[in-house]
């Protein structure tokens, strides 16, 4: 039995791993890298695999890095499912489509090349086959267990079992206490873990203190009288986000009624998901359901699916604020708006979710008083905020405990999705704290299971 990690190996995005077992050939993600462009160059080189060997992929969420490359798969000649959460089936085709139109726009500016065309995403459409949590998927001998990762909607981490041993596959693991999704399910008995290290070396705020954090940023803001802008994850920050402006401005008046715009066809096409799978809700969320209460929306927000709708932002006078995609500030409005107000002193970003190395949201987050978009100059003299413990990803404190309290805990464990530095003291805190045995992959790496 062999695994090879084909990417998110001492980086953050492209989430690929080939799992050979059984005689079968199955992928663990099939995901974008993403760096300073939003079609960045490693996602034009050809699969270091053959796709036509390839028997299944199995999913762990929806979101481009992940999922992104999946139609450039069936474009190659893959045939075979896709397994993934209902849910993950649904907004992965939103997001394959928004990545299209993304590229397309890019192509017609900028000559950029396009992976893949909507037949690809129909092809790949076609071939998912969603899975409720706790079910349990056969490819031949090897069987696939998806439990629920509160990362974001419908996200998974997978149990596999396959020639006398069981592989879990972390996928990414959520926040604690996050608003609208359920806790991390426990880990299971298993042998052998691919475990995630986005924040493996850092430790989140509070509830409390981001809640509070975000309160006194958008006060910030709009005191100064300018626009507030939040590039937000189009899955799931967006909706936590909506979720803690309803509960600041309808239920605890914390904050005044202001224009609020969310500028994101995705996140405002994502919305019917959110609602058809209440079972995925948490507690509080489903209180929220059962009394008809729709708390992904309020009455001083605004959607803006078009591109119509979206210049008329502009028209708008301050203080306002505008949620849009993308998350890393790699491509979609949000740049448009950057491009506009970085250079406004009164103007502010907050940044909500993880920022990978050579995206604009990483430079600006790191200080950079200059930046380029749309091929200009701009300067920034806007305030750049952040909020880490907003982020969808468990800090390093959450991942050892859902290690430490597994059924079993594994033997060994490969610390992927995260920069060297995070992978690297992830891995040392699990062989000192919890002695297990830790590596962190090299991209192309192959290991013996």
């Amino acid at each position: 039995m062999k695994l090879t990690f084909f990417g998110a190996a001492h980086e953050v995005t492209g989430s690929c791993h080939l799992l050979q077992a059984d005689g079968k050939n199955i992928l663990l993600d099939c995901g974008m890298f993403q760096g300073s462009d939003f079609n960045e160059g490693k996602n034009n080189e050809k699969f270091p695999f053959d796709p036509k060997t390839i028997d299944a992929v199995v999913v762990s969420h929806a979101h481009l890095d992940h999922t992104g490359r999946i139609p450039k798969l069936f474009r190659e000649g893959f045939h075979g499912k896709i397994y993934a959460t209902k849910a993950t089936c649904e907004l992965a085709n939103i997001i394959w489509n928004d990545a299209f139109h993304i590229m397309s726009y890019n192509n017609k500016k900028f000559q950029s090349p396009i992976l893949f065309d909507e037949g690809d995403i129909e092809m790949a459409r076609m071939h998912c086959e969603g899975v409720d949590y706790g079910e349990k998927v056969r490819i031949g001998d090897i069987q696939v267990t998806f439990k629920d990762a509160g990362h974001i909607f419908g996200s998974s981490f997978l149990e596999i079992e396959a020639e006398g041993k069981t592989i879990g596959f972390s996928g990414d693991l959520g926040n604690s206490n996050v608003p609208i999704l359920r806790d991390t399910d426990r880990l299971g008995k298993v042998d052998i873990l691919l475990c995630e290290s986005t924040y493996g070396s850092r430790m989140h705020e509070s509830e409390e203190m981001r809640i509070q954090m975000l309160h006194d940023l958008i006060m910030e803001g709009y005191n100064k009288g300018g626009v507030i802008m939040m590039p937000a994850f189009s899955i799931e920050r967006t909706q936590e986000i909506l979720y803690r402006l309803d509960k600041l401005i309808e239920h605890d008046k914390a904050l005044p009624c202001f224009p609020i715009f969310l500028d994101s066809p995705m996140a405002i096409d994502s919305l019917p998901v959110y609602k058809k799978y209440p079972e995925y809700y948490d507690v509080e969320a489903s209180k929220h359901y059962m009394n008809d209460e729709d708390f992904l929306s309020f009455h001083c927000l605004t959607l803006t699916r078009t591109v119509e709708e979206s210049k008329k932002i502009n028209n708008v006078p301050n203080p306002k604020m505008i949620i849009a995609g993308s998350g890393m500030m790699t491509g979609g409005r949000i740049l448009h708006h950057a491009f506009r107000y970085l250079s406004d002193p009164n103007s502010t970003l907050i940044i909500v979710g993880y920022q990978a190395y050579g995206t604009l949201g990483r430079k600006l987050y790191e200080g950079a008083e200059t930046v380029y978009i749309f091929g200009q100059e701009i300067p920034v003299r806007c305030s750049i905020k952040a909020i880490g413990a907003l982020s969808a990803h468990a800090d390093q404190q959450k991942i050892l405990s859902w290690v430490r309290n597994a059924e079993k805990m594994p033997k060994k464990v490969y610390c992927i999705h995260g920069e060297p530095e995070s992978s690297t003291a992830l891995a040392h805190k699990l062989r000192d704290e919890l002695s297990i045995d830790a590596f962190v992959p090299e991209r192309n790496e192959t290991v013996e299971l």
